[in-house]
Order: structure tokens, then sequence, then C-alpha cells
């Protein structure tokens, strides 16, 4: 079998490495003519770890990433809403890592050329179109280079060319009124030193977490400052690399110093912020038709909302490399890839609209505005804890659930790192 690859990302990068200790024949084709460690702070919750971990990656993880101790929600004035241990802490068998995007990809493409060799790794590739038949799949490239192999995985992101060609009438992503402010500071532990913070409410939010440490023992705090606007308001393509300015959203968070996190500083300790638009798509009722099928954000994007885009790509590669392994053919693997991953994303999709687990921070908002003395008095312990378990578990995330679950590695033996 000979798969290929539409799309360098974290979910195309996956996918080759997961087809690869498969036995399964990868070839990746990206349309940007490098690879460069673009982005900022994402979080890699424990059950997409413990996937890179099976394929050997786990302690380059543990070295490029922040291994999250807590995670807090709290509200406008830093008063915490909810507080709990995350990863090994919290009874998983596989930490939760916090870790720069590009450095996760470049992470990714390092050990893709490692294993699959650089001449099955291909730059400046950008997909024109694909036909197929009924023994095989072609890409056409838009440099005139045409490709055969027996099934087409279109991991190639939220603009994905396959998926335009499956769903030509679906038109652009969808904003949900929010703007996000992207940037990462250099400054000093707060917390625990590996806490990821969410403060505020459904309209005015601030999230942030430590992705790495330098030698002067300051951190590198990754931050989102988030802000709601009118659903009619102009808006530009999202893009990672897209300069914002400051002076377009500090205002907002200008009063928000808490006794462990000044805010306004750490948003003026940072030397380039980037904004991007919150998007989706409508989940699909399909992601295959004959040879050709989606994966990551070409298949589900999603709301960066309960840390959960790229893990899902993680999710979808290797339960797609365990069925191309196992099932009698690529009829059969495809069926069973999506009647198992597509209602699982749809779900998180559609959790995440409703603002997924971050919902606690607008039932307080809601019910005390201004401020409480005991949470307690504002929530009951049992309904934040419905609100945040119930999540993990559409996710797929909560632990007994993922440490009883069986391995969707096809070779029982560990794989080398990279």
């Amino acid at each position: 079998m000979r798969v290929l690859v539409i799309g360098g990302g974290i979910g195309g990068l996956a996918t080759a490495l997961s087809l690869h200790a498969a036995g399964i024949e990868a070839e990746l084709y990206e349309a940007a003519a490098e690879i460069r460690p673009l982005g900022v702070g994402i979080n890699l919750q424990p059950h997409a770890v413990r996937e890179l971990t099976e394929l050997g990656l786990g302690p380059a993880l543990a070295e490029a990433g922040v291994a999250t101790q807590e995670f807090r929600y709290a509200n406008r004035f830093g008063q915490t809403i909810w507080a709990e241990p995350r990863g090994l802490a919290a009874g998983y068998r596989w930490p939760q890592y916090s870790i720069h995007r590009g450095r996760l990809q470049m992470l990714l493409w390092e050990a893709a050329r490692a294993r699959l060799g650089e001449a099955r790794l291909r730059l400046g590739r950008r997909l024109a179109e694909f036909t197929q038949d009924a023994a095989g799949v072609t890409a056409h490239f838009a440099d005139g280079e045409a490709v055969r192999g027996d099934l087409l995985v279109g991991a190639d992101g939220i603009h994905s060319a396959v998926r335009a060609q499956l769903v030509p009438q679906e038109g652009p992503p969808k904003w949900n009124g929010a703007l996000l402010w992207r940037a990462t500071s250099l400054a000093l532990p707060f917390l625990t030193g590996a806490t990821m913070v969410q403060a505020g409410h459904r309209d005015t939010k601030f999230v942030c977490y430590p992705i790495g440490r330098v030698e002067d023992g300051r951190a590198v705090v990754n931050w989102i400052a988030e802000q709601r606007f009118p659903t009619d308001t102009p808006w530009a393509r999202e893009d990672w690399n897209r300069p914002a300015r400051k002076s377009d959203f500090l205002p907002i968070f200008a009063n928000w110093r808490f006794p462990w996190l000044d805010v306004p500083s750490l948003i003026e300790a940072a030397e380039a912020v980037y904004e991007f638009p919150m998007v989706d798509r409508d989940p699909l009722p399909r992601w295959t038709e004959g040879r050709v099928t989606l994966l990551g954000d070409a298949a589900h994007p999603m709301y960066p909302i309960g840390s959960n885009g790229a893990s899902q790509a993680v999710l979808d590669a290797r339960f797609l490399a365990l069925q191309l392994a196992t099932q009698p053919g690529v009829a059969a693997a495809l069926g069973t890839y999506e009647a198992v991953r597509r209602p699982a994303t749809a779900a998180v999709v559609e959790a995440n609209r409703g603002d997924g687990p971050d919902r606690v921070m607008d039932i307080v908002h809601a019910r005390a505005p201004g401020g409480f003395e005991r949470i307690e008095d504002v929530v009951p312990q049992a309904e934040l804890e419905a609100t945040v378990m119930g999540y993990k578990r559409i996710a797929g995330f909560d632990p007994a659930t993922l440490n009883a679950r069986e391995s969707w590695s096809v070779r029982p033996e560990p794989l080398p790192a990279a």
C-alpha cells in the first residue's frame, strides 16, 4: 500500500510517522517550500502524548515541552474558580505537555526525516486536485507533477484543498466573533511554575502557561488574550503570522493585576504579537470519498477551547494507521476510521462551540460578576466537577478510560526515538 499524505503540519507528520511504524509506505507533500517553527504555544493532552510516546517520541517531547502540573480557572480578578492536577499528578499514565507549536512540528519533521527519509518528504508541492478510479488515486500538483497512490489523506488544514474538492459548496470558515492575540513573553514563574490558567469569561478571557525555561530562572510564557466582538465586524483571513498591535487590546486588560500574575506586564514583555480570529467549520456528514479521506483540521477544525485541536489530529493519525494495517482493504479501513473518529471529533467541535469546560467561568461571571469570597457560595463543587469532567469524557481523555484503553500500536515493541 502506498499512501499520499497532503500537508506537513502536526496531523500530516503524525500520519506519516504512524503509517511508517505500521509498515505502510507513506509519502508526504507540503505546499510550503520549507518547514519553519511557526506559531505559538499549544497543549498536548495525555491521550495524544500516549500516541506520540508509543511512536518513540516520549523523551523528545519531555525535552521540548513543559509537563503541565496544574490547570486552573479564575475570574477576571484572579480568584480561583477551579483547580486540578494534570498529567501524571492527575493519575494519567502519560504527561500533558505545553509546547511551542513550531518546536513540536520540527520535532515531528526531524523524526520523519530520520525514519521515512528525505525523499519521501516533498516540499513546495501544492495540491491542485485529485482524481481517482477503482485501482488508485492520483494527486495533481500545481507545478504539473502527478503522483499515483492507493490512498490519499487530506491533512492540509482548515483551508484544505482536499476538503474543498470533496465539499465544493462549503465556503469559508465560520467566525464566532472572538479575536485572539497570541504571543510569548519571558516572565517569572507563577503558581506551581507549570500551571495552565484561564481567567475571565466568554467575552473577555486571558490564557497563559509556560512552554519553556531560560537560564536565569524565568519562564517562556505562552499567552492568549481574547475579546469577543459582534459577528458582523470585518475580519481578515486567519493567519498565524499576521502581526498585531498591543494597543489594539492592552487597554482591555489594563486592570488585570492578580497577586500571582501581572497580565499587563506580561503583555508588554512580548516582542511580537499575532492576531487570529476564532473560527471553525460545521461537522461534515462524511470525510471519505472512495480512496480519499480527511484528517485533523481538514476534517474537523475546532475552536481552541479545551486544548484539543492538535491532540485530536494525532489521534486521527494513529487510529487511521491502525485500521489500514489491520483491516482487509482500503474501503474497510476507511469505513472503520470514519465511523469511530468522525462522531468523536464532531462531539468535540460542538462542545467547544458551547465553550466546553470553559463554561465554568461563564457560570461564575453570570452569578458573581463583581467577584466572590467563597466559590462554594456561587457554584456547588458538584456542578463545577460535572462540567469539567464531562468535557474530558467527550474529548476522550478522562483518566480511567484512557489508562484502560488498548494500545493503537500495530507493533507492540517500543520504537526508538528519532
